[in-house]
């Protein structure tokens, strides 16, 4: 059993993704025996490292790993492998954060209605006091009886389908491994493997790219996949923005190829200013946030509480 956690994880732009007070209390009480001590700088962290059994870390470099003899756990709240330079072994167990999926199907389920129900459109023209009802009537869809693609269907990908199923839509998991249908799938829904993906493609209305980084998925999409797209369709992007390239996408979204995208991700982040994905009004962006929540650290250490507990983590 883990008795210490050395915990450093602050964060300069998102308030919620930093460690308080009431997550040390919370932790503390929910293991036994368990010794918090919290850092807020990397100086005081690389100074206690050396005494750690365990690390709760937003990233942690592998030159730090030499001064590190005891640390048999690095817990992350992410669940992205970006930022933990360490791999696993016998020794060192690495865990990530798998408490994210319902956060971030509340922000795709957001955009997807966002650009079902003509948001943008209404709230320009409520700026301009019209009451343009056939304009932004005409321009109105529905989730019910549209077919949604989720490329990468794996724990969160499951998990926004679980939550958009209710609105009447029609699934299609894409995995790259064959794997049996969650249960709140009906007959008409699928999963099927990434060499199906250009047929799928074809009869997309919704596509949420819930894809990891990394070399397997780098420009894992293409032109061609933009082009046998539906002029109507609408791509989300929450995973990760190596999967396309950028020009691509904007040459897509320009020509009419796609009607629009839902962004929360990007090869280079910040977004850089002369993107022309900034100006572009069938483009909602948001800056990596989809994830973002009053209680994500609240989730993370009950998860992670949770884990050691068990015996899984030590």
């Amino acid at each position: 059993m883990i008795n210490n956690l050395l915990v450093y994880l602050t964060h300069p732009h998102v308030e919620p993704w930093n460690f308080k007070p009431e997550h040390q209390e919370i932790m503390e009480a929910e293991v036994p025996g368990l010794k918090v001590t919290v850092c807020y700088n990397s100086g005081e962290f690389r100074e206690r490292l050396p005494n750690a059994e365990a690390v709760a870390v937003w990233y942690f470099k592998k030159e730090w790993l030499d001064s590190a003899p005891q640390l048999k756990l690095i817990a992350t709240p992410a669940a992205g492998t970006d930022w933990i330079e360490v791999p696993a072994s016998d020794n060192l167990k690495i865990s990530h954060g798998g408490f994210h999926g319902w956060m971030i199907a509340e922000s795709v389920a957001g955009a997807l209605f966002y650009f079902c129900k003509a948001f943008a459109l209404s709230s320009a023209m409520q700026t301009q006091v019209k009451w343009a009802r056939i304009k932004i009537s005409d321009k109105i869809t529905s989730l019910y009886g549209a077919r949604v693609t989720i490329l990468g269907f794996g724990r969160i990908g499951t998990i926004i389908g679980q939550a958009l199923k209710p609105f009447g839509c029609t699934l299609t998991g894409v995995k790259r491994v064959a794997a049996e249908p969650p249960e709140y799938f009906s007959k008409e829904d699928r999963v099927v493997t990434v060499d199906h993906l250009l047929e799928v493609l074809k009869t997309t209305d919704h596509l949420i790219l819930v894809l990891p980084g990394g070399n397997t998925t780098q420009g894992i999409l293409t032109r061609e996949h933009f082009e046998i797209l539906p002029a109507s369709s609408i791509i989300y992007n929450v995973g990760r923005g190596n999967v396309y390239k950028e020009e691509d996408l904007v040459d897509a979204l320009t020509n009419g190829e796609i009607a629009g995208a839902y962004l929360d991700v990007f090869d280079q982040e910040p977004l850089k200013e002369e993107s022309p994905l900034w100006s572009m009004d069938n483009v909602l962006i948001q800056p990596h946030v989809s994830a973002a929540s009053p209680q994500y650290l609240e989730l993370f250490v009950r998860e992670l509480a949770g884990r050691i507990n068990s015996g899984e983590l030590g």
